[in-house]
């Protein structure tokens, strides 16, 4: 983590944002990549959990700037992820405040029916929704599913593993909460899986970290030209 504590008009602001990538978790990168505008304000927000407008009253505006330099290493370090295959041994969840241990390499079948039928629906509509805006040439090669429909998809794979109740369509949606909650060097990999090799609808190879990329490397963009527009002032 990389801790500075800031000034602003009303006191000191401490600000603390992940260094590495497994102190991230997939709510967050779920967060930065369902911004289609992203700033470096929302992007510390984001990492940071310190809402945009404290951020906003910090008097010398260049001291964010030094968060801009662990943004950009952290996309690089996402994109190392995604070209890894190694899948965790075991997770750990929290559940109903107790933390479950989750064995993961070793069973990565999709049990039961209702929750293998589900996954096999969220990645099919996000098939749908891509040849929709994109057309259905060459799909298979462009396909970038979005990291929400990731989280979905690990729901319904975790779901019964950790609560050990029998499945239930909407209990296993909701605990999509619970697994933002795990490490992005957790959750990816697993994800990675289902949409490559599950359940037979698509098996290239994803290249979902390009959206997150192009989004960080527009908020070290958004970065300099704001830095130049106030040194012009």
């Amino acid at each position: 983590m990389i801790e500075r504590n800031l000034a602003t008009g009303n006191g000191m602001l401490s600000v603390r944002i992940p260094s590495q990538l497994n102190e991230l978790s997939l709510g967050q990168m779920i967060a930065l990549q369902n911004e289609k505008e992203l700033s470096d304000i929302q992007a510390i927000s984001i990492l940071s959990g310190v809402p945009a407008n404290e951020l906003m009253q910090i008097t010398n505006g260049n001291e964010l700037m030094q968060f801009t330099d662990t943004i950009l290493s952290l996309s690089h370090q996402i994109k190392n992820l995604y070209n890894s295959d190694t899948i965790p041994k075991d997770i750990t969840l929290i559940v109903n405040s107790k933390a479950v241990k989750i064995s993961v390499s070793g069973n990565l079948a999709v049990e039961p029916a209702g929750a293998f039928m589900a996954s096999r629906d969220i990645i099919a509509d996000e098939i749908t929704a891509h040849i929709k805006e994109y057309g259905e040439e060459d799909w298979q090669q462009y396909f970038n599913p979005s990291l929400l429909a990731c989280g979905k998809i690990l729901a319904q794979y975790f779901y019964c593993k950790a609560t050990g109740k029998p499945y239930d369509e909407y209990k296993a949606a909701d605990f999509f909460e619970t697994i933002k909650e795990l490490r992005v060097t957790e959750a990816l990999p697993i994800a990675k899986h289902f949409f490559t090799v599950y359940p037979n609808l698509w098996t290239q190879r994803t290249g979902y970290w390009h959206r997150l990329l192009r989004l960080l490397k527009n908020a070290l963009v958004y970065r300099r030209l704001k830095s130049s527009a106030m040194l012009t002032r």
